[in-house]
């Protein structure tokens, strides 16, 4: 490994980094950044932002990272981003995209629950950034689509938000009831019923629709899971596993095996062998792509650089939303669009760890011949409590289970030129 990643101290202190460097040595205490870059490694610029423009909801789903795992700062932070946030965060958005002369920016609208805001609201921050990518960078387009529980969609939100140019995405645990027990509001009442009613509405409208993400849940039959999600005609599905790590082991693991890598192909197999492409799934065809040698822009597989930066609702600027499972804090980097540039972010030593591809990962994971595809796993997943993020993924048996398992279907549809549809 490079010297500069096992040196320190890394930049000035500040109180950020001194809690993070508790809770994680590597890369806060371990990883020289002006040696990075005196040695020549340059950082790549953000490409997509999140902007959270509600932090509350409407929905109390036990596993929820942003209410019920370790960060808790969300009670700190206003409801609602103010105009002169989002205006703010605009102009940042825009100095960016011109510095580094980005073709397209993407950005993600997210809570909390976003559609508690009206849907002039709710564009509002798009228009700005827009605006203001146009006036100072106009080679560069700007996408936008919103994450929302489904709950509060409704036939003049859906044509609101397709007049201005927002996808709608939908986060729902699978197609029925029972899929959805632990998705309920703050009185304990389900929240399926109104989520189905809004993504039927929602399917009516494919031109606006981006797809549905769904949590792995070892308690569901995952063909059924499937099968059930295809009712709402997504054009795509995100299977994502538990936000879990070596300190807070995935849920329903008792021992060794491979539980949610069986879970995974399970549908695999079942969408593969269909006779038709009924959606895409996005984790099959992330690794699909990498097996083939293709570039993918997943932070979750392979070793493409980090490109996400988050904006909450009070203007401060983090990392990967992903983190606050690990523990307190653990997105924070202490700057905000009021007093700094996303590209002060790039050399966060935390926002480094994640652009430094096959060099951040754990020895074992370095001379695995998989690494070019898992790319050592989700790096929240990574994370063990005084050590940090130099692990490798706590869902790497089940991630060798699932590559092993495609790349063998792949070599005998390529063998017997029995391809699937």
């Amino acid at each position: 490994m490079s010297r500069a990643i096992t040196s320190g101290p890394v930049l000035p202190a500040h109180p950020a980094l001194d809690r993070h460097a508790l809770h994680a040595p590597w890369p806060y205490a371990r990883l020289d950044v002006p040696a990075l870059r005196a040695a020549g490694h340059r950082p790549q610029p953000i490409r997509q932002f999140v902007l959270k423009t509600h932090s509350r909801c409407n929905l109390a789903c036990t596993y929820c990272y942003v209410y019920e795992m370790a960060d808790q700062s969300w009670r700190t932070r206003p409801a609602v981003m103010t105009r002169a946030t989002a205006l703010r965060a605009a102009e940042r958005i825009a100095e960016h995209a011109a510095a580094h002369d980005l073709p397209r920016v993407d950005l993600v609208l997210h809570g909390g629950e976003p559609l508690l805001a009206a849907p002039a609201a709710l564009a509002a921050p798009v228009d700005a950034v827009r605006a203001a990518v146009a006036r100072r960078a106009p080679r560069t387009r700007v996408t936008a689509s919103v994450q929302t529980n489904g709950t509060l969609l409704t036939r003049g939100r859906i044509t609101a938000l397709a007049a201005a140019g927002i996808r709608v995405g939908v986060s729902l645990d699978g197609g029925l009831p029972a899929h959805n027990a632990r998705r309920v509001d703050h009185g304990g009442r389900p929240g399926f019923g109104a989520a189905a009613r809004g993504l039927r509405l929602l399917a009516r409208h494919p031109d606006g629709y981006a797809g549905v993400l769904c949590v792995v849940d070892l308690a569901q039959d995952p063909v059924e899971t499937y099968e059930s999600l295809l009712a709402f005609a997504p054009p795509a599905i995100g299977l994502l596993l538990p936000l879990a790590n070596w300190s807070t082991p995935p849920p329903g693991r008792p021992g060794p095996g491979t539980p949610y890598g069986d879970w995974l192909l399970a549908v695999f197999d079942r969408w593969w062998h269909d006779g038709a492409r009924r959606t895409r799934i996005r984790i099959f065809e992330e690794v699909i792509a990498l097996l083939l040698g293709l570039p993918t822009a997943t932070e979750t597989l392979g070793l493409a650089p980090a490109a996400t930066a988050v904006v909450e609702t009070d203007g401060t600027v983090e990392q990967a939303d992903s983190l606050k499972s690990a523990y307190e804090g653990a997105a924070a980097t202490g700057m905000s669009v009021d007093t700094h540039s996303f590209d002060q972010l790039l050399d966060h030593p935390g926002f480094v760890a994640r652009q430094l591809g096959l060099e951040a990962l754990a020895p074992g994971c370095r001379s695995c011949e998989l690494v070019e595809v898992c790319g050592g796993g989700h790096y929240p997943h990574r994370y063990r409590e005084g050590e940090g993020f130099h692990r490798p993924s706590v869902y790497c048996a089940d991630l060798q289970a699932v590559i092993r398992h495609i790349a063998g279907a792949l070599h005998l549809a390529a063998t017997t030129g029995r391809a699937a549809s």
